[in-house]
């Protein structure tokens, strides 16, 4: 995996508070604090969207049995965004 640069500017008080939690919650340096940071916003941000997507699908009617074209159309878009991914 590519290792990519980002620069970011913080006020002085936020800088040094972020450098003491490097210090004392064992992190190796700024980059691993803002990596856990970015994964874990993303983490979150994701398990709101799956949280939107389930009221979504239990708010949209009864539900139907699942037929066999149904998994055949899971499966065709599957494969869709798999090759979408990999342009």
């Amino acid at each position: 995996m590519a290792i990519e640069t980002i620069n970011i500017s913080l006020p002085g008080a936020l800088k040094r508070k972020v450098e003491e939690a490097v210090a004392e919650d064992g992190y190796g340096n700024t980059s691993e604090f803002f990596r856990e940071l970015a994964r874990d916003y993303l983490r979150s941000r994701e398990d709101r969207r799956l949280g939107t997507l389930l009221l979504e699908g239990l708010e949209s009617g009864d539900a139907t049995p699942l037929t066999k074209e149904d998994l055949a159309e899971v499966r065709r878009r599957g494969i869709e965004r798999i090759r979408e991914t990999r342009e």
